[in-house]
């Protein structure tokens, strides 16, 4: 016996060293599981949509490609936009497109992708006077407050010149910024008509949702603003952003260079983050705020839906590609993330993580943690467990509180986890001796019963004994078929490999529909359902799993083809015959008093292996007795008549395993069956020449590899005709070996 103190030390220092270095080392799973937890605050408490909210979105959407066109649209229509949002009284209009290439569909263009040279110069003179579509468009930038967008990346251009001015205070926020090497930009005749160019960069995660979005980033010495500040700058006619860092004048840093605090433009003062990124509260897509394209440019969309508000224009098709995902929404437009980012910005609705929230949860993590173990140890487990639950409630409901109304997000997870870890650590390892004997009774009978069977036993020790039971169940028996053609030339090493690989995927697809593995013999398998505890529709069960080894069993040559094409070798396809029988059996502990299975016996499990044999016959590799296909009459079924199998006087109906329920209802499968029954009618009826000839027919049509049940089904009736129908006939096909 271990002393409680002593165990109590292990236990804490044990806990301790696993899960308080996670605070300090912050790993990136953790961080994983924080934005879990900050998006479904999110999404149990969005941020409302208001109608009112400054800000439209003006789509390319599917009604606008449409109307006008595939994407891109020529700079005409474009500036005829432009100049519709300036007459309606925008405040800004922001372009969540890179125009950094010429205008396709310019007269230019379209005479420089002449090959002709004559034809080229006859029609350059008819287009001399055609307007040029990026000029147009430009002269619509120059009348009214445009903002364009720009991609800062690894290739482009390398000098960028912003449009606003910058005023600094405090440390040089430019080591904090996120920094590019190149950017692309629109075209130079573009960016010297606008009022401001803004990047569209996010800043995703490593799940690629998109929760802080950088307000400043870098290029070299270049300091760029995002399109969504940007559009904030023009809107107020400012001609500067002022940026907040540590140490500046209202700012305590204590000579710590700690990042960026702030960024003020116009009115607007944003706290933001270390590396001057904002993290918005978002709302679900509202139809409200966005308008299309086409409404605008058919005058369709009244003033007031315009006038003095921040307008975007950008992609709301899907084909166009510009989407994101939030923590809202899996798929959203880029362009709805800028005006939410505005949205959130103008209502300050923003979430904030503040420098001081890793050393509060950690206090509270080890604070958490002082108390659970002791009281893990002196209390009563309930209590204990009771303290651990509401400890982790608290957690998590203070969290969402901060998140809810003050727009904080304080890390409810590693605090959790430390009182969760320290609990189960600690529950453990005092109850080691006790959870260690069960795992070696379980050990020990896992041996020779299956793991249903030892929870029953372990529940019910008194049924340790000789004898069994009962009941009705579904067997399943399996056989590979040509086992010596396929096993010849191989090493007992190799052998071995081979059998592990097939029996392997044959056995997890019974046991993933709730079947025990009675025994394996040799490359056969024996299974059954509804033993030892209940099994709610057992035969489906029991066709289910068959159907997965039919699947199991092609992907298993599959991967032999492959890998013997690899290695030059010649592959041998396996094959599968099984049987399904329903019936009652004897099942229960069996052998003697020092070595027994559990296990079963009886007629019905013999006929399943008989049914097993039966499919060689038919050349099919899984046959069900009537019994089955009677408890499972949705499953698509092709009747094989009746049978007589070895051991057995009695005939017995079977019937092939076409398909699942949903192959049953096809019109192709009816089709086939249609035919199947007629050829069954005909043999029934003693017509073997029509039987014969319909066999050959659909030995031809079937899918997959049923033809091979025709050809044997065809050769039996071609023999039948060649005897002739003699008094006594009977329909039943004895089959008398196993």
């Amino acid at each position: 016996m271990f002393n409680r103190t002593r165990i109590f030390l292990l236990s804490s220092l044990l806990a301790a060293a696993l899960v308080l270095p996670w605070g300090a080392l912050q790993p990136p799973a953790l961080d994983d599981l924080r934005n879990l937890v900050f998006d479904n605050f999110q999404r149990a408490a969005p941020r409302a949509y208001d109608r009112e909210a400054p800000v439209r979105v003006i789509g390319v959407d599917e009604e606008s490609l449409k109307a006008y066109g595939q994407w891109p649209w020529p700079r005409t229509r474009l500036a005829e936009l432009v100049d519709r949002l300036r007459e309606l009284g925008a405040a800004v209009i922001a372009f969540d497109f890179i125009f950094s290439e010429p205008d396709r569909t310019s007269p230019r263009a379209f005479i420089q992708a002449l090959a002709d040279t004559k034809l080229r110069t006859d029609v350059s003179k008819l287009l001399a006077k055609a307007p040029d579509g990026d000029m147009v468009f430009a002269s619509a930038l120059k009348s009214a407050p445009v903002v364009l967008g720009a991609t800062l990346a690894k290739t482009g251009a390398t000098d960028f010149t912003a449009k606003a001015g910058f005023v600094t205070a405090g440390d040089d926020p430019a080591p904090f910024l996120y920094s590019f090497p190149a950017v692309v930009l629109p075209l130079p005749g573009l960016i010297d008509n606008v009022q401001g160019v803004g990047a569209t960069n996010w800043l995703p995660d490593r799940d690629l949702v998109v929760r802080r979005v950088p307000l400043l980033s870098r290029l070299g010495a270049a300091i760029a603003p995002s399109l969504a500040l940007e559009a904030l700058r023009v809107a107020q006619g400012e001609p500067s952003i002022v940026v907040r860092s540590s140490n500046a004048s209202g700012q305590t840093a204590f000579g710590a260079q700690t990042g960026v605090n702030a960024v003020k433009v116009g009115a607007f003062q944003i706290a933001t983050g270390p590396n001057a990124e904002v993290r918005p509260r978002y709302s679900y897509s509202a139809p409200a705020r966005d308008i299309s394209a086409k409404a605008v440019l058919e005058n369709q969309v009244p003033r007031s839906e315009i006038d003095g508000r921040i307008i975007f224009v950008g992609a709301l098709a899907v084909g166009i590609g510009d989407v994101r995902a939030t923590p809202l929404e899996p798929v959203a437009p880029g362009v709805d993330v800028h005006a939410q980012i505005v949205e959130s910005l103008a209502s300050g609705a923003l979430l904030s993580r503040p420098d001081w929230a890793p050393g509060l949860e950690y206090v509270s993590a080890i604070v958490a943690f002082a108390l659970t173990m002791p009281l893990l140890f002196a209390a009563p487990q309930l209590l204990s467990a009771a303290f651990a639950t509401l400890a982790v409630g608290a957690f998590f409901g203070g969290s969402f509180y901060l998140f809810e109304k003050q727009g904080l997000l304080l890390d409810p997870v590693y605090p959790s986890l430390v009182v969760i870890g320290a609990y189960v650590v600690g529950a453990v390892t005092l109850w080691r001796t006790e959870i260690l004997a069960r795992r070696q009774v379980r050990r020990a009978f896992g041996k020779f019963v299956a793991p249903a069977v030892v929870d029953r036993i372990a529940e019910h020790p008194e049924r340790l004994v000789l004898g069994g039971e009962t009941r009705e169940l579904t067997v399943l028996f399996s056989d590979l078929r040509n086992f010596s053609g396929i096993s010849e030339g191989m090493s007992a090493r190799e052998l071995t490999q081979f059998m592990n690989d097939y029996l392997t995927p044959m056995t997890d697809a019974i046991l993933e529909c709730e079947g025990t593995v009675d025994k394996y013999m040799g490359d056969a398998i024996l299974a059954f359902w509804n033993a030892p505890l209940d099994v709610a529709d057992h035969p489906r069960k029991a066709v289910e799993a068959a159907l997965r080894m039919r699947g199991e069993i092609a992907r298993f040559n599959a991967r032999r083809a492959q890998a013997a094409q690899e290695a030059g070798r010649r592959h041998v396809e396996a094959a599968m015959g099984l049987g399904l029988n329903i019936g009652s059996c004897s099942v229960g502990n069996m052998g003697s008093i020092r070595r027994f299975d559990y296990s079963i016996l009886g007629d019905n499990v013999n006929l399943a292996s008989r049914l097993e044999g039966a499919s060689k016959a038919f050349s099919t590799d899984i046959i069900a007795s009537g019994a089955v296909r009677d408890a499972v009459p949705d499953m698509a079924w092709l009747d094989l008549g009746r049978i007589v199998v070895a051991g057995r006087s009695e005939a017995t109906q079977v019937f092939a395993l076409a398909g699942n329920a949903e192959f049953a209802k096809r019109d192709k499968y009816m089709r086939w069956r249609t035919i199947h029954e007629a050829m069954r009618a005909q043999y029934e009826s003693g017509r073997f020449d029509a039987a014969s000839e319909s066999a050959a027919e659909l030995a031809q049509v079937a899918p997959g590899a049923w033809p091979a049940l025709y050809v044997a089904m065809g050769k039996r009736y071609s023999a039948l005709a060649q005897e002739g129908l003699h008094e006594g006939w009977s329909s039943v096909w004895n089959l008398l070996s196993k």
